[in-house]
């Protein structure tokens, strides 16, 4: 059983003050949190940087990723290390993820730049049920969603200051091995908590 922060920016986002280093430093020090997925805008480039300073601790997992923006709403794409090929539409980001054994999550799916109702015409692997930014009415709307898609949900800070990495966190049935949480992630193996606002779905 791990715990793991599903949906954080670094400075690789142009919108983000999360260094590597800072999420690194606090993986490090945090109790239970030990698994982080590195979700940048549009790009992958934080991955590299990232994963080589948590090398010097074992006890920690850098998950990649990438949220990806299409003009229905942002995916968060789980396991991924490349982009997918451009155009990047909905149908095309779903299918990059399942080709690959990745796992495609509808972020945030009703504040700006979610896809909303919009996420029931596509087969995606999982709804991002808690999102840090996002209101607590906006996050019941993306359990609903889950519940009525039958669909696992996922949890995220969504981080973009190095106040609020692991706020939020998924608990995943798996170990410290990314090809094991997206098979989890799958089978809906996972609980959503947070930590900020004591809720959970």
């Amino acid at each position: 059983m791990i715990k793991a922060d599903l949906h954080i920016h670094t400075t690789y986002s142009d919108d983000s003050t999360v260094t590597p280093k800072a999420l690194v430093e606090k993986l490090a020090a945090h109790k239970s949190i030990k698994a982080a997925a590195v979700t940048d805008h549009d790009t992958v480039n934080g991955l590299k940087e990232t994963r080589k300073l948590a090398a010097a601790y074992p006890d920690i997992l850098i998950i990649p990723g990438v949220e990806i923006s299409t003009p229905e709403g942002d995916i968060l794409v789980l396991g991924a290390e490349t982009t997918p090929p451009r155009p990047w539409t909905v149908q095309n980001v779903v299918d990059f993820a399942r080709t690959n054994n990745y796992v495609s999550v509808v972020a945030h799916p009703y504040r700006e730049y979610g896809m909303g109702d919009a996420a029931r015409n596509y087969k995606f692997d999982a709804i991002e049920v808690i999102n840090g930014e996002s209101t607590p009415h906006a996050n019941k709307q993306a359990h609903q969603l889950a519940k009525t898609m039958k669909l696992p949900g996922t949890a995220g800070s969504d981080a973009h200051t190095p106040a609020e990495p692991l706020t939020v966190y998924t608990e995943i049935q798996a170990g410290l091995n990314v090809d094991e949480i997206l098979k989890a992630i799958k089978k809906g193996l996972v609980t959503t908590h947070s930590a900020a606002r004591s809720i959970h779905f």
